[in-house]
């Protein structure tokens, strides 16, 4: 096995992968530090079957250990078309942001980006020890960057406007937060990838 800090063995498959991410504690030892004690919040089980990968935990999802715990998540949960139980279901969906601990707030009160030092941590490691994944959902533009790289459109907009580009299996979507409601009353185009989302989902879900 290894130090918390170092990579992970070669023999550590997903329980144990999620135990390593959970104990993580490398943005407190970085300048600058995590400006909270770290608590990395996700779920997931070998069993998962459809990924959520978004920018990095609230609040409130750092103060219960629960992602996704807030008004965005109902949002989401509505553009999914299930409840909480089937959202918390870790056999269902497995929740691995970009980064796992609230970041902190920057000058004007909003949540700052994800922290840098989590994607090439864990990201890799997790794609290869969630085998059952039938559908990923990319949501912001953190995630966007990181999973589509240069298949990516000029910016957020226009990568989610041609979600069809990626395949069924993999759907580009802007942040749940209510901080994106003019976005979403702009752009009525949008309501017709979260029909084919509800519809992929519920076929998944059975």
């Amino acid at each position: 096995m290894r130090n918390n800090n170092s990579g992970i063995s070669s023999s550590c498959g997903t329980s144990c992968l999620l135990a390593e991410i959970r104990n993580c504690n490398v943005c407190a030892t970085v300048v600058p530090p995590l400006p909270v004690t770290p608590n990395p919040v996700l779920q997931a089980s070998r069993d998962s079957r459809i990924r959520i990968i978004g920018q990095a935990p609230g609040i409130r999802a750092h103060d219960s250990s629960l992602t996704f715990n807030d008004p965005s998540g109902d949002r989401l949960r509505d553009w999914l078309g299930v409840d909480r139980e089937s959202f918390y279901n870790p056999d269902n969906f497995a929740i691995t942001p970009m980064g796992f601990c609230f970041p902190g707030y920057d000058k004007h009160g909003s949540d700052l980006p994800p922290r840098k030092e989590c994607g090439p941590l864990w990201q890799e490691k997790l794609e290869a020890a969630l085998p059952n994944i039938q559908l990923t959902l990319i949501i912001g533009m953190y995630a966007v960057k990181w999973h589509l790289g240069e298949r990516a459109h000029r910016n957020l907009t226009e990568t989610v406007r041609h979600w069809p580009d990626y395949g069924p299996n993999l759907m580009p979507l802007p942040h749940p937060s209510w901080r994106n409601n003019a976005w979403i009353k702009k752009h009525d185009w949008f309501s017709e990838e979260l029909d084919a989302l509800k519809t992929r989902v519920r076929d998944i879900l059975g």
